[in-house]
């Protein structure tokens, strides 16, 4: 299982990228409308329209973010990924996200709040804690798949969304 991101969506690029793909439940995303990859796409490959989403990006800046009253965050680096967790007092996880380095971009992934803890601005911290740690590496643009949901987050953020990202999943 894994994850395939095109940067430019056409039917060569699309084809080639999932005739590399030989493991089950392996996702690609691209830039097109979900409708118009649909016939591009080699037998075992189906479009997700529930994954669909948003390429967003924004220019990275430093905010200092604090977690929130009642939680905790932590931060730690593992084979290139950053990952931020953000637990209650309970010590279970109530938000967290990743973000790896690509020179100047920072690429943010899995940006989840527990239901029981949403709408106290956990998700908006992990967002900044990761952009922090990406400034202070180095970088300078932030690039995001964002799902319908997770779009309203991002925008009240800065985060600009450029075009449609289809997802693609292999079931053969």
């Amino acid at each position: 299982m894994g994850r395939h991101v095109l940067f430019e969506a056409d039917e060569p690029a699309v084809r080639a990228a999932a005739a590399t793909v030989d493991v089950a439940h392996t996702w690609l995303k691209a830039p097109v409308e979900p409708e118009d990859i649909r016939p591009w796409l080699p037998r075992g490959w189906v479009v997700d329209e529930a994954e669909a989403g948003h390429l967003m990006a924004v220019d990275l800046t430093a905010t200092g973010p604090v977690a929130p009253d009642g939680y905790t965050a932590s931060l730690e680096t593992d084979d290139g990924v950053t990952y931020v967790r953000v637990r209650d007092a309970g010590g279970e996880v109530a938000a967290q996200g990743q973000m790896a380095l690509l020179g100047q971009e920072a690429v943010f992934d899995k940006v989840v709040t527990e239901e029981a803890h949403r709408r106290r601005g956990l998700g908006a911290f992990v967002m900044r804690a990761l952009a922090d740690h990406a400034v202070a590496e180095g970088a300078s643009l932030g690039v995001l798949a964002a799902t319908d949901e997770g779009r309203a987050l991002y925008e009240t953020l800065g985060w600009k969304s450029h075009t449609r990202l289809a997802a693609c999943i292999y079931r053969p």
